[in-house]
């Protein structure tokens, strides 16, 4: 940069200025005469007079443009920060440099956390997958943290899950996984709200019946089932083998049926009978037969604001009511 500096500066020069300038070449170094009366006339770029860097350079340009034009090639110095009286501080590269375009400027330089962290800072769980060990270990953990955290406040149970089966109907877990979900919410000392997000089938329909009373909520076209629990594969288990399992599976099938008519209000021998086939409840059907208690329609506040009152009816439609009826 020094040595285009030193061929571009004499070329600014005016033409009708009476001194001249001699390019010496020879071994390699250049050379360059200015007398003092022609370094008064160098004529000055436009510059922004609020640039501390260019207004100094411009000041030593001004002054001895000798300092600028005979640099050393093979200087570490970056170009024109030795004109600088006092040690110049340069930028930190940009990999050094931390962005704050979409977050807080003073965040802790990590990375940001995942999604279900997030959620739980906001006292929330949500189980979004079959009722599978892994899921169970990490539901109930996070009910157990929360507790921990503050043992007043209240935990939103997410539910968009199919239970211990697949969609398909395949079992996936034991009946046990939903069972333990179940105690450690009973087991809790907060009020734990559920929400049906999505579906909530078998076991997942009776963890959204056990929340708090008349803090139960579903989505409009979330979907509510109540079955009885199926057989896992035998494969070749011999037939006693088979038939334990198949007594193990009668006997939660009696448990299930106990908490749901527990939580729902209905009776043991009306929850057995709808339990005899799938039973899919929207979220009304689910609402009467007593699974959740409120409807969660972002809608509904604004319409029944805009509902006229009964008198308001009485008025419109011309109704007259008598002193003392």
């Amino acid at each position: 940069m020094a040595t285009s500096l030193q061929m571009m500066w004499p070329s600014s020069l005016s033409p009708s200025s009476s001194s001249s300038t001699a390019f010496k070449r020879g071994s390699g170094k250049s050379f360059c005469s200015i007398n003092s009366r022609s370094a008064a006339t160098v004529p000055m770029p436009p510059l922004n007079p609020r640039d501390p860097f260019l207004k100094k350079l411009a000041s030593v340009a001004a002054s001895s443009p000798e300092s600028l034009l005979s640099r050393p090639s093979d200087s570490d110095t970056p170009p024109f920060l030795d004109v600088f009286d006092d040690s110049p501080k340069l930028m930190a590269t940009p990999a050094q440099v931390e962005r704050s375009v979409s977050y807080n400027e003073h965040r802790p330089r990590k990375p940001p956390p995942d999604l279900p962290s997030l959620l739980l800072h906001g006292r929330i769980v949500y189980i979004g997958m079959p009722l599978v060990p892994a899921v169970t270990e990490l539901v109930i953990a996070e009910l157990l943290y929360l507790q921990y955290m503050d043992p007043k406040q209240p935990i939103y149970l997410y539910i968009n899950s199919t239970g211990t089966t697949r969609d398909d109907g395949e079992t996936v877990g034991m009946e046990s996984e939903g069972f333990a979900i179940y105690d450690a919410m009973m087991q809790l000392k907060n009020e734990i709200q559920t929400v049906a997000v999505g579906a909530a089938i078998g076991q997942a329909c009776l963890l959204l019946a056990a929340g708090k009373k008349g803090r139960r909520f579903m989505m409009p076209h979330a979907k509510a089932m109540i079955q009885q629990p199926r057989v896992p594969s035998s494969g070749l288990m011999p037939a006693s083998d088979v038939l334990i399992r198949a007594k193990e599976v009668v006997t939660n099938r009696d448990t299930l049926v106990k908490l749901l008519s527990r939580h729902t209000g209905n009776s043991i021998e009306n929850v057995a009978d709808l339990m005899r086939r799938p039973f899919y409840m929207d979220s009304t059907r689910a609402k009467e037969f007593g699974v959740i208690d409120k409807i969660l329609w972002r809608g509904q506040e604004k319409i029944m604001a805009d509902a006229a009152s009964p008198d308001e009816w009485d008025r419109i439609a011309g109704v007259k009511v008598l002193d003392g009826m």
